[in-house]
């Protein structure tokens, strides 16, 4: 499998949420506590013990009272990903070889520069301001199993498998959009869509901020080589006042 994805078609959805409750079960989260909002959908928006969650969109229909599209919201394991650009601890974020966009919380220094590169809102932070967000179950699919979700879905709304076969499935079953097809080198997390993005709630065109790209261009590099060369000073301070500065201070003894 070159690089695997999951396919997600909001209207084979049924909003059963079985792939929240799988989600959470396979990766030991606990529930969330939640109150009555007066709305159907619950949790109200991802957390750190909640990786995936199927969003309640109302549209107006004209030939149904209502018209319910339920999404599923989740880290879209983009190739050209914003938070793996802009986090400044290496390995806190990091690419599997099947393309998932995992974490690492014991390399996460709480920063939440993440949070704020990403286009779709997704990385969470638990009590101990750790990231958490949705792996696309790494564990399981480096062990050539699909995601707890995907393999849950029991309308197969959730799909998994290789990218590009699951872009040629969805093109052929005629959907007006693949979304997330070329967006920011591909999004490992493809959505079939009917209608246009933001009706589903995603922007037409999802960018990673400026203030991201400028810091990846620019102000990464020269922080690196600030550190190399605070290194080399300390270093070059060492060899050259330092052993002097101790055997002077035993002389004066």
């Amino acid at each position: 499998m070159a690089r695997a994805s999951l396919l997600i078609s909001p209207e084979l959805c049924i909003g059963c949420r079985a792939c929240q409750i799988a989600c959470k079960s396979w990766n030991q989260l606990p529930g969330d506590k939640t109150v009555n909002r007066g709305s159907f959908e619950n949790p109200a928006d991802l957390t750190p013990d909640l990786y995936n969650k199927i969003r309640f969109v109302e549209v107006p229909s004209e030939n149904n009272p209502v018209r319910w599209l339920f999404v599923s919201q989740r880290c879209m394991h983009c190739d050209d990903a914003g938070c793996m650009k802009i986090c400044p601890a290496p390995g806190a974020l990091y690419k599997t070889k099947e393309g998932a966009v995992a974490f690492n919380k014991d390399k996460c220094i709480g920063c939440k520069l993440c949070s704020s590169a990403c286009p779709f809102n997704v990385p969470r932070y638990d009590k101990n301001d750790k990231v958490s967000k949705c792996n696309l179950c790494a564990d399981r699919i480096a062990n050539n199993m699909a995601p707890a979700c995907a393999k849950t879905c029991p309308t197969g709304a959730i799909s998994f498998g290789d990218r590009d076969a699951l872009i040629s499935k969805a093109q052929k079953a005629g959907y007006a959009a693949v979304y997330g097809q070329a967006d920011l080198g591909g999004l490992g997390a493809i959505y079939a869509f009917h209608d246009a993005p933001k009706l589903y709630g995603l922007a037409d065109k999802p960018v990673i901020p400026e203030m991201v790209v400028f810091w990846h261009k620019y102000l990464k590099p020269l922080s690196w080589i600030g550190i190399g060369g605070t290194a080399a000073l300390m270093l070059l301070h060492y060899v050259a006042i330092g052993p002097k500065k101790d055997q002077e201070d035993k002389d004066d003894e």
